[in-house]
């Protein structure tokens, strides 16, 4: 493509030279008089085919894009003109000449036609839409134009056709490199097959070999057999010879002589040939003696055939006996799968009707036990049988001269004195927690004063092991449990966990670091009626072990607000969620359920007087007591089954409104403490889970499919 030339580039190269008759012809063609019209006037529809800047601009352009030593050579003149000046600021306002290179005057009409007559030649111009006529001869400037035209065409061309040639070029290039692989692949399966025939031929030979020697042996042997034959037909003939001609013994010396030399010589070969007989005789034994060792290792073989046909048939048999045994088997298997499942699902319906007739909001009280130090106690008596728990004070009367004692009696579902320890009292709550596992939505909090063992009831102490674990790594391990037993019955289960707080009305993850510099918006949103609360821009992390949650709960208690105050040396200063989203899935049963379990910790309640918070303590102390405000006009609500319960009132309420008064089962810790300093806080949290106790908040549902 290099060495071919455009169409511009070949009429640019042919000389420009002019006859005398075509000078005198051009001489006689009617200059144009009409001045070439101002930029930005316009023109009217007559003098419309004498602008043409379309055409300027690619004969312009052409002009610019080729080499510098392939360009077109500017014509001295056109028709009889002299070439202007190159000084510009002579007349700025007229355009310049167009510049005409060779092609245009090659283009021009041909010497036959410059002979003709001016008035021959002078043709009326035809108007501008049309395209068959043909232009006179000293339209050059409308030839010129045509000419550019086609040349644009054949640049066109030129780039199309290097185009193509660029694509093939390529697909060239591709199908060398395929055929070079092809040569590679077709080169190394010539030499694997070059050397399979190497070793077939040296095959070929050995055994050729082989076969040569076997058959010289027998040649040898033959041609022995031959000689011993001819050589005692000889002896035969020469002792008749002897007995013929002993008389003439004397005469035949030198003959005798002679022939007992080749006797002599006979008797040597008969030697040689009988001993090649000898081991031709010994090499045959030993083939016989193969050929019988071949057909003793043939019935042997034969023999052990029959045996494994008749071992072969008895394992059969016995096969077919273990897969009708395998068939019986399986068809109890699905039978007793059937009969587990079936028991499972009656167990979760006995298990939702129990919890059921227990009261959907469950109440739990417990006794804090007295810290070191501390020797002095507030009255109270607990009656675990009748689950009942009663403080004792005595107060003076109202004139001041007796003293009184009053009794506050309150009735939970349980009631745990100080002495019980974290198992029992999740031994409890370990019902509930199966729940979540067959598809209801559970949650359980923890309620109280401050410094009244709320902290320590729902995580535990700082290390998440032994028998101090609270009630949140405690479900965390039954659920882990339950879910790997309930895999033997084909449920697969997937577990997704957040962890965050509500500090001062606002929403911070505790499973992101601190180190985090961007400070994300987290807002509850429900997306549909009928889906479950979510928090935007909260982690939601899969875990798939018992583990994994464990460490996702020592990153949050590291990352929870707390602080020291009169109260409490380590107060948390807000309320922590966990919730562990699970969903179940049963392939074999076409059965599936989704449930959440929410185990919350919130803060606890204080007064100014017994506090004495400032500053941010301050700050903190009111917006927790005004939470759990909103906490009990909920409660209210729902206990007097008001017709709007005021969920919005606070973050709190707003996250836990399904937990609350939605589908699901819910417990109440209420943690009190036994100091005396600590009655009225206690008499007020005992009151408060009471008229907790009294709400009725409907039959849970499973979220089952």
């Amino acid at each position: 493509m290099d060495e071919e030339r455009s169409p511009l580039r070949q009429l640019n190269e042919k000389p420009v030279c002019k006859e005398p008759a075509e000078k005198s012809a051009l001489s006689r063609l009617p200059v144009p008089t009409v001045k070439r019209p101002l930029p930005g006037k316009e023109q009217s529809a007559g003098q419309s085919n004498l602008r043409q800047p379309a055409n300027k601009r690619l004969l312009d352009q052409s002009d610019d894009k080729a080499p510098p030593n392939k360009r077109k050579m500017v014509s001295a003149s056109v028709v009889g003109f002299k070439p202007r000046p190159p000084v510009m600021s002579q007349r700025p306002a007229v355009n310049p000449v167009h510049k005409t290179s060779a092609a245009t005057v090659a283009g021009g009409p041909s010497r036959a036609a410059m002979k003709k007559p001016v008035a021959a030649t002078l043709k009326p111009v035809a108007p501008s839409g049309g395209t068959t006529s043909r232009r006179p001869g000293w339209d050059l400037k409308g030839k010129m134009g045509d000419m550019q035209m086609k040349v644009s065409s054949y640049q066109e061309q030129v780039r199309n056709t290097k185009t193509q040639n660029r694509e093939l070029k390529e697909e060239a290039e591709r199908a060398q490199r395929e055929l070079e692989n092809l040569r590679e692949e077709h080169s190394a399966l010539l030499n694997k097959m070059s050397d399979m025939q190497s070793k077939v031929t040296s095959y070929q030979e050995q055994v050729q070999t082989i076969s040569q020697e076997n058959q010289g042996l027998r040649e040898r042997g033959e041609r022995a057999q031959r000689e011993l034959e001819g050589l005692t037909l000889e002896h035969s003939a020469l002792l008749n010879k002897m007995s013929d001609v002993q008389n003439k013994v004397t005469s035949y010396q030198e003959q005798v002589q002679t022939i007992s030399q080749e006797n002599q010589g006979l008797r040597e070969r008969g030697d040689r040939a009988q001993r090649e007989l000898e081991g031709l005789t010994l090499e045959h034994s030993a083939l016989l003696n193969k050929m019988r060792a071949y057909e003793m290792e043939n019935q042997e073989l034969s023999s052990l055939k029959r045996t494994l046909e008749m071992d072969l048939s008895r394992e059969r048999a016995l096969s077919a006996q273990r897969l009708q045994e395998v068939r019986e088997l399986t068809q109890s298997n699905a039978e007793q799968t059937d009969k587990l499942h079936q028991g499972e699902m009656e167990r979760r319906a006995l298990h939702n009707t129990l919890l059921e007739l227990k009261g959907n909001i469950r109440v739990f009280c417990r006794v804090r036990p007295l810290l070191d130090g501390v020797q002095q106690q507030s009255s109270f008596e607990i009656q675990p049988q009748d689950k009942t728990i009663v403080l004792v004070k005595t107060e003076e009367s109202h004139i001041g001269k007796e003293k009184e004692l009053h009794k506050y009696p309150f009735k939970f579902d349980h009631v745990f004195p100080p002495q019980c320890s974290q198992q029992q009292v999740f031994s409890e709550i370990s019902l509930l927690v199966q729940s979540a596992l067959d598809g209801y939505n559970v949650c359980s909090f923890a309620y109280g004063q401050t410094g009244s063992g709320k902290t320590y009831t729902m995580e535990g102490p700082d290390v998440l092991a032994g028998e101090e674990m609270g009630m949140i790594p405690r479900a965390v391990q039954q659920i882990f449990q339950a879910a790997c037993r309930l895999r033997e019955q084909g449920w697969e289960y997937q577990f997704t966990a957040s962890f965050l707080e509500i500090y001062n009305e606002t929403i911070r993850d505790l499973l992101v670091s601190n180190k985090t510099p961007k400070k994300m918006d987290y807002e509850i949103k429900r997306a549909s009626p009928t889906a479950d609360i979510r928090v935007t821009n909260l982690k939601y992390i899969p875990v798939s072990s018992e583990e994994e949650v464990l460490g996702l709960i020592k990153l949050a208690k590291q990352n929870r607000s707390t602080a020291r105050t009169q109260i409490n040396d380590v107060s948390s200063r807000s309320h922590s969620v966990f919730q562990l989203r699970i969903e179940g899935k049963n392939s074999a049963r076409d059965v599936s359920c989704n449930s959440i379990l929410s185990l919350v910790d919130l803060a606890g309640s204080e007064r100014v007087q017994k506090s004495q918070s400032t500053g941010d303590r301050l700050k903190e102390m009111k917006s927790i007591n005004a939470s759990l405000t909103n906490l009990g006009l909920v409660f209210s609500a729902l206990a007097s089954k008001d017709g709007f319960v005021p969920y919005r009132n606070s973050k709190l309420t707003y996250l836990l409104q399904d937990c609350l008064g939605g589908n699901s089962k819910t417990l109440m810790f209420v943690n009190i403490s036994p100091e005396i300093e600590s009655f009225n806080e206690s008499l007020n949290s005992l009151r408060f889970a009471s008229k907790v106790n009294e709400c009725v908040i409907g039959t849970a549902t499973a979220n089952r499919k």
